[in-house]
C-alpha cells in the first residue's frame, strides 16, 4: 500500500473579475504516488499549484475532479487525519505562548492523554534541538527555530506521515541543515515524508523520488539514485523551460 495516491487530480477556481466569472486551472489532471517510508519532494515554481494540491490532500480543499487517497483511504477522511503531522508554508503560532506552551495546546488538541504529554513534548523538543529553548516566548525565536517548534507540534501525536509545505524557505545555512537532519531522522524512525519545495538542491540531497510540477501540471517524476550528483536543479530548469515554451 502507497502513503499517497493523487490520481487525476484537478482544480479549477472560478474567479469573479468585471462582474464575470473567470476560471483558473490551479491543478490539472495531477497523479502520482508515494511510496510508505520515502522521503518524497514536490518541486515547481511559485504559483505552480503545490499548496493548492497538499491542501487537497489534507482535505481543506474539495477537488474540481480527481481524488487523493492516504493509506488506501479517499480523502477526506477523519480516521486518516490522526496519522498526518502538517506543517503549513505560514505556520500561525501563538508568539506570547512559550514552546512548551504551545506544544501542550496542540497535544491536548491532537487527544494526547495528559498523563503522557509532558514526556512526549520533551521528546519532540529534543529531536528539532529546541530543548534548551524550552522557557523562551515564541516571538523571540529566529525563522529557523520558529520552522523547528512547527515540525514538532507535526510530529508530536506521532503520525505517520508527515506533510510539509515549503520546510526550507527564508531558513540561513544551519538552518537548512538542522531543518535536514530533522527530516533524516523522521524517514530513520519509519516515517513518510512528502514536502513541498523550490529549494532544489536541499530535495537533492534527502529525498529518494521528485516530482516536478508547472502550472498544476505533472512534468517529470526523478529517482535521484538515477542522475548524477548535483543535476536535479539543471534537470528541473530544463523541465520548467520545455513546458513554458510548450504553451507559449
Amino acid at each position: 500500500m502507497n502513503a499517497i495516491e493523487i490520481r487525476n487530480l484537478t482544480k479549477i477556481y472560478i474567479k469573479k473579475r468585471l462582474l464575470k466569472n473567470k476560471k483558473f486551472l490551479a491543478v490539472d489532471n495531477l497523479s502520482f504516488e508515494v511510496s510508505k517510508g520515502e522521503i518524497f519532494g514536490f518541486l515547481g515554481p511559485n504559483g505552480s499549484g503545490k499548496t493548492t494540491t497538499i491542501k487537497m490532500l489534507l482535505g481543506l480543499l474539495f477537488p474540481t475532479a480527481g481524488e487523493s487517497l492516504i493509506f488506501g483511504e479517499k480523502v477526506p477522511s477523519l480516521s486518516i487525519a490522526s496519522k498526518i503531522g502538517y506543517l503549513p508554508e505560514i505556520p500561525y503560532l501563538y508568539k506570547y505562548l512559550t514552546e512548551k506552551e504551545i506544544l501542550s495546546l496542540y497535544g491536548l488538541i491532537s487527544g494526547i492523554p495528559r498523563s503522557v504529554l509532558s514526556d512526549r513534548i520533551e521528546e519532540v523538543l529534543t529531536a528539532v534541538k529546541l530543548k534548551t529553548e524550552k522557557d523562551m516566548r515564541l516571538g523571540e525565536f529566529s525563522k529557523g527555530m520558529l520552522q523547528r517548534i512547527g515540525v514538532a507540534q507535526a510530529i508530536l501525536h506521532k503520525p505517520e506521515l508527515l506533510i510539509l509545505d515549503e520546510p526550507f524557505t527564508g531558513l540561513d545555512p544551519i538552518g537548512l541543515k538542522d531543518m535536514r537532519e530533522v527530516i533524516l531522522k523522521l524517514k530513520a524512525e519509519g516515517k513518510t515524508v512528502f514536502f513541498s519545495s523550490h529549494i532544489i538542491s536541499e530535495a537533492e540531497k534527502i529525498c529518494s523520488r521528485v516530482a516536478i510540477i508547472d502550472k498544476g501540471r505533472l512534468l517529470r517524476v526523478v529517482k535521484i539514485a538515477e542522475i548524477k550528483p548535483n543535476s536535479l536543479e539543471d534537470i528541473f530548469v530544463d523541465e520548467v523551460s520545455r513546458a513554458e515554451s510548450a504553451t507559449a
